[in-house]
């Protein structure tokens, strides 16, 4: 990072081998406790011991690498704070009553388990918020058809909204690790016990089927705003149709009057 204040942790990246993460160390110590941060690939980042100003300071200074960010409301709302100390000797590494414990033989990458799922659980929460502001994008449209009225959208509107809805439940479904245990817990039994731990207390499992049957709704609201353009555009190019072999008639009537009378 700039003025070199954090260094990658080479010996973290040679043990884990998780090429979508960087581990950095604070090249400067404060105090007895080492300053960490996980910056995940996706975007998210975990902060250890950093105190409110630097972590703003870290994510102002990461504004200029960012791509396609969210406004500075939903990362505020969205992000997640815990404390956490460390256990007396012979303690697992746990959370209990919001706060993570750390066994005095912690490691990097039982810090890291516990950085992957709050990531994830920080990563469902932005979702959840898009979905939230979708929901809201086409409120309207339920009480336009409960009314009886015109649909106030197009078929271009009706398309751009599949759009958004297949790559919000492409993100959550196919990109995401929010349906399974990453690979990387696969032989390492007790860093997947921590990390099923961690997701059960941030409740991931329970706010995905939430957030899917919300996609669903919307799925088969959109679906049928479709099928419903689809319907009136049809009958409008049968008029279409009528009106242009009606005009033919005509035509062809008063061509047939105007011989006769000839």
């Amino acid at each position: 990072m700039e003025q070199k204040l954090y260094i990658p942790d080479v010996t973290f990246t040679s043990i884990s081998s998780l090429p979508d993460v960087i581990h950095a160390v604070a090249k400067y110590e404060v105090e007895y406790e080492p300053r960490e941060i996980f910056f995940f690939r996706e975007g998210t980042i975990v902060m250890w011991n950093v105190s409110d100003l630097e972590g703003e300071n870290i994510l102002q200074f990461l504004k200029r690498y960012e791509d396609n960010r969210y406004v500075d409301y939903t990362v505020q709302s969205e992000k997640e704070m815990m404390t956490y100390t460390y256990a007396d000797s012979g303690k697992h590494n746990h959370i209990k009553s919001g706060n993570i414990i750390l066994a005095a033989s912690a490691t990097n990458l039982d810090k890291y388990t516990f950085s992957n799922a709050m990531a994830q659980s920080v990563k469902l929460g932005i979702w959840e918020a898009a979905l939230d502001n979708y929901v809201e994008s086409i409120e309207f449209v339920t009480e336009d058809l409960k009314a009886g009225r015109r649909l106030r959208m197009t078929r271009q509107d009706v398309l751009k909204k599949q759009g958004e809805l297949f790559a919000l439940r492409h993100s959550i479904n196919l990109s995401s690790d929010l349906l399974d245990t990453p690979d990387f817990y696969w032989e390492r039994d007790d860093l997947e016990t921590l990390y099923q731990q961690t997701c059960a207390y941030f409740n991931i499992a329970k706010r995905t089927r939430v957030i899917n049957e919300k996609l669903n709704h919307c799925v088969e609201l959109v679906g049928i705003l479709s099928s419903h353009l689809s319907d009136r555009h049809h009958i409008r190019l049968e008029w279409m149709i009528i009106i242009l072999i009606m005009v033919e008639v005509a035509f062809e009537t008063l061509h047939y009057i105007d011989r006769y009378f000839s």
